[in-house]
């Protein structure tokens, strides 16, 4: 969700126990479990201090804020944080989305969000031990591509993918070796408000903020093929969270290959209407952005 000004407070991170915080009954919307291959195991929450993106190495958690970065041990330590991403930025910023890690590098998706899309579109990449700045990839214009709520490393592909929060029709695809725009990839059908990418054994996963937390309805995960010959791709449905203790904001979203594990970030506490933040449900006295981890199916680890 573009909430590009939202302050972050950096709270303390629960592994391996569901973290403390308001517990809400079950949702309304509940979505199409029989869809959902063998099934996700929620194994535990924690808390992060950013709302935007979730990423592992599989030896650390990154998160993101909307204007921040984080780096945590798996056993919740805070081990780096970046407070001012844009510092070194040749173009203006002001959010960042989700993000993903790889080869000691932490690529981030960066815009100036304004009046409802981006501009000045880029991956920026950041040293993972230090969370400092190296270089920026620009964004092609041409791409049709009008923001950027996610991105992820496709190693086997040697790509990045970008998500289109405002016109999700489409992913973009950018060269990992020559950092060019590739091409992008059509989805059929389309996610509606896709926040969060990352990919595995050749799918792309992406969460949708789909759900309207007014109706207390889920958000939903999809997947679709790593199509890097073909234009177009046919997506299917993967999991609806019905295990969010409130219906809220799906955000990032990544793989722990060696622990067989996914990582889901969501937002609750805090009303949005219309992509603007309007105050706190009752009971909250701020917004808690938790990481949901679950077990991989097996069929997705190979």
């Amino acid at each position: 969700m573009k909430t590009a000004t939202v302050a972050v407070m950096l709270c303390g991170l629960c592994v391996g126990t569901l973290a403390p915080g308001c517990r809400d009954s079950g949702q309304k919307g509940r979505g199409p479990e029989a869809s959902e291959p063998g099934g996700y195991e929620l194994l535990r929450v924690f808390e992060v201090a950013g709302r935007q993106g979730i990423a592992t190495d599989g030896e650390r958690y990154y998160n993101s804020g909307s204007t921040a970065l984080y780096a945590y041990s798996k056993d919740g330590r805070l081990v780096a944080e970046n407070l001012e991403p844009f510092v070194d930025l040749e173009k203006p910023a002001n959010h960042i989305g989700d993000i993903s890690v790889h080869a000691g590098e932490l690529f981030a998706g960066i815009e100036f969000f304004s009046d409802g899309r981006g501009t000045d579109i880029q991956i920026a990449v950041y040293d993972a031990d230090t969370l400092r700045y190296k270089k920026s990839v620009d964004w092609d214009p041409e791409s049709g591509q009008v923001e950027v709520s996610a991105l992820a490393v496709d190693a086997e592909n040697g790509s990045v993918w970008m998500t289109d929060w405002v016109n999700g029709t489409c992913v973009y695809r950018y060269d990992l070796a020559t950092d060019s725009y590739a091409g992008k990839l059509h989805l059929r059908p389309v996610p509606q408000w896709q926040q969060g990418i990352a990919a595995l054994s050749g799918h792309l996963y992406i969460t949708a903020d789909d759900g309207d937390a007014e109706a207390d309805e889920v958000d939903n995960l999809w997947r679709v093929s790593a199509e890097i010959e073909s234009t177009a791709a046919y997506v299917s449905h993967e999991k609806a969270f019905t295990d969010f203790r409130r219906a809220g904001e799906i955000e990032g979203i990544d793989f722990d290959r060696s622990a067989g594990e996914m990582l889901v970030l969501a937002n609750r506490g805090k009303r949005i209407v219309l992509g603007m933040p309007t105050g706190l449900y009752p009971g909250y006295e701020r917004e808690i952005h938790e990481v949901y981890v679950y077990s991989v199916p097996e069929p997705r680890r190979r």
